[in-house]
């Protein structure tokens, strides 16, 4: 599937404690790797989830950003993948039903273990400044760029990153 560009409003969160429910929710596991990646924020990333493969374009930074995504057969992902070497991460994501979203939970494999992000989509600016994340919840890293994937896929843990396992195991 093809998708034209869209406008992603988005919030993305530390996440101090898994909530319980993980355990009966389908989990997919997500290797992502970065062709490109411009000091503006533009990217271009390479996208393996389960058995099915993307190229992503993503332009902009923080709260609203614009996302093109184009599918790709797994013969072209295969011949561009060995060309984001060093700027690959992996992670295994769960969707989480949450009153009126749906929240990306995302839990990321060595060298970023410890490391949990939650994301939540919005349709409009209005209703992500509505949104109360749950207490499982910590700081809202949306605007920080150490929290980026393209960053953590670079330069991995941030700095000063407080190493705690939210019970990832």
């Amino acid at each position: 599937m093809d998708r034209s560009a869209t406008l992603e409003i988005e919030r993305k969160f530390l996440v101090v404690e898994l909530p319980r429910d993980l355990a009966g929710l389908e989990a997919a596991v997500i290797a992502q790797g970065y062709l490109a990646i411009v000091p503006d924020g533009t990217e271009v990333r390479l996208r393996r989830k389960g058995d099915r493969f993307f190229q992503t374009v993503k332009s902009g930074r923080g709260l609203v950003r614009r996302e093109t995504e184009v599918e790709l057969s797994e013969a072209q992902f295969a011949a561009l993948w060995p060309l984001t070497e060093g700027r690959r991460l992996t992670k295994r994501r769960y969707r989480l039903p949450l009153p009126g979203h749906i929240c990306e939970l995302d839990v990321f494999g060595a060298p970023l273990a410890g490391l949990v992000l939650a994301e939540v989509e919005f349709p409009s600016m209005a209703a992500s400044r509505r949104f109360i994340p749950p207490a499982w919840c910590g700081a809202e890293v949306t605007g920080d760029r150490r929290f980026q994937n393209q960053h953590l896929a670079l330069h991995g843990m941030p700095a000063n990153f407080p190493r705690q396992d939210p019970g990832t195991s």
